[in-house]
């Protein structure tokens, strides 16, 4: 007999299995000798009252043995099946080869920057000497974005598809299964290259292709149908394409309009990254000096309506750091990633106001609207950081207060911070509602509200501002045959679990499609 209950603990005691058996015991009133096994089902932090308690969702076998869970990962050889091309090996990219795979096609993965262990040597050079290889960063190359900033599992895509499917699959590439368990899953910075390296491997093994530091340059287009692109020095040819490119590959939706393929301007968000040191948030949040060792670094979301636009915390990342991500050399773009310990003593979270149509100069049917005004905001920050990539930044009092801040706090930022005036970098409707927002998320959370915390600019690369429309139930673009945009470059998806559960959907599209 198998019986789910809840339990409540202390840190503490949530790390020891011993008491977990008890309190399992306790709560359903039978003899220890009759629970066979305990299994964690969800484990969550509960912080709301004064003292912070673990939230232990539970299976107790009554009188019986689990059966361990097998995670296994299926190989078939589809080296001589039907191809299909997916342009990007992000997490939409790698999921739709993996789904293609399962479904007995052969994915063709082309991607314009490089494998996991080459890419690193270019993020040293941009964090070290400020200088940006356009085709292998922080934002592409084999993983995408997600790769090199911090690994957050955490999605409330539950009705887009199969989550446990997604967290199952980095496990069975190496993976704790802590994070099939926890209510916030995390992979780590430090610890993903491997499994993405794994995943990949898998993908090859399977005689499937995958093309590094091949970039999309045409796409071959007959008849209002898609047979190809041409990518490096070679023409790939298939009967249907997933495009995956994510939200910074601004050259594929020049390389669409050019071909006149539809695709559309839409919101996205725009503000700083703002900083604290780590026990600030762990004071706030925990109501105490010292969290101890059986707490994790603390976590915040923070969210508040200014004149009718929402200003919102999102990407937290405890333990972090910030980098920069810009994909061109004339731009500041910011992020945050933490390793898997989230040891470090900084917790780092995009800050940002939500950016409408109506809100940017120019006319409703220019699709590349949105995305000019990013990049010209992106542009200003590197002007007024001076060059080599050092961001714009302010302490947080001071820029609610309009005051220059004369010195900095010491901040994860590696190429540097320059102290600035920040309402000279963004708009006035975005700079405005912020200076409102920071005050009111101070009366929400004690210690926020303080100039120990930095801003750093610009935190613009939330989402894409463009949009490549697609059929809702065919997911194929309705006036290109064989086109399925998919993932966050498409504007579909906001993270690695819901990229991932996209390109899941988009093979299983072309797989309908073509057969």
């Amino acid at each position: 007999m198998i019986k789910e209950i809840e339990i409540v603990l202390i840190p503490e005691h949530a790390a020891d299995e011993k008491i977990i058996h008890q309190n399992a015991c306790n709560a359903l009133n039978i003899s220890p000798e009759r629970v066979k096994s305990v299994q964690i089902l969800k484990r969550s932090i509960d912080a709301r009252g004064r003292k912070v308690v673990y939230r232990l969702k539970i299976n107790v076998f009554i009188d019986e043995v689990a059966e361990p869970e097998i995670i296994a990962v299926l190989d078939q050889n589809v080296s001589d099946k039907k191809p299909v091309l997916i342009i990007g090996a992000g997490p939409a990219g790698m999921f739709a080869a993996l789904k293609c795979i399962e479904l007995g096609l052969k994915p063709i993965v082309i991607e314009r920057g490089k494998d996991v262990k080459q890419r690193r040597r270019d993020l040293a050079l941009i964090n070290k000497e400020g200088i940006i290889n356009n085709d292998s960063n922080y934002c592409f190359g084999e993983g995408g974005a997600g790769t090199y900033s911090d690994g957050k599992l955490y999605t409330r895509s539950n009705k887009r598809g199969d989550i446990q499917y997604v967290l199952k699959t980095f496990v069975a590439h190496g993976a704790t299964t802590d994070i099939l368990i926890d209510a916030r899953p995390h992979i780590g910075t430090n610890k993903l290259p491997g499994i993405i390296t794994s995943i990949r491997e898998k993908i090859l093994n399977d005689g499937a292709e995958i093309h590094f530091d091949c970039r999309v340059s045409d796409l071959i287009i007959s008849n209002n149908k898609l047979k190809g692109v041409i990518a490096g020095d070679k023409q790939f040819e298939a009967q249907g394409l997933i495009l995956a490119t994510g939200h910074s590959a601004r050259d594929i939706y020049y390389l669409l309009e050019r071909h006149n393929v539809l695709i559309e301007a839409k919101p996205f968000a725009l503000g700083v990254r703002i900083e604290h040191p780590q026990e600030i948030i762990d004071q706030a949040q925990y109501h105490c000096t010292d969290r101890g060792p059986y707490l994790p670094p603390s976590y915040y979301s923070l969210v508040e309506q200014v004149d009718n636009r929402g200003v919102f915390s999102f990407c937290m990342c405890p333990g972090g750091i910030i980098a920069p991500c810009s994909t061109d050399q004339n731009e500041i773009v910011v992020n945050g990633w933490s390793p898997s310990k989230r040891n470090n003593p900084f917790a780092n979270s995009g800050t940002v106001v939500q950016v409408n149509l109506e809100d940017v100069p120019g006319s409703e049917n220019d699709p590349f609207k949105m995305l000019n005004f990013q990049s010209q905001v992106e542009k200003l920050a590197f002007e007024v950081g001076g060059g080599n990539l050092v961001a714009p930044a302010q302490r947080m009092v001071d820029f609610v207060n309009n005051r220059f801040s004369s010195d900095l706090p010491k901040n994860s930022y590696i190429p540097g911070a320059k102290s600035t005036d920040l309402t000279s970098v963004l708009p006035d409707f975005i700079y405005k509602r912020l200076q409102k927002a920071l005050p009111a998320f101070g009366k929400k959370m004690n210690g926020y509200f303080t100039n120990e915390a930095i801003l750093v600019g610009v935190e613009s690369r939330t989402s894409s501002p463009l949009r490549i429309p697609r059929d809702k139930e065919s997911l194929e673009h309705p006036q290109i045959s064989g086109l399925f945009p998919c993932g966050e470059g498409a504007g579909y998806a906001g993270g690695i679990v819901s990229a991932a559960i996209d390109g899941m959907n988009c093979a299983e599209a072309v797989f309908k499609k073509i057969n």
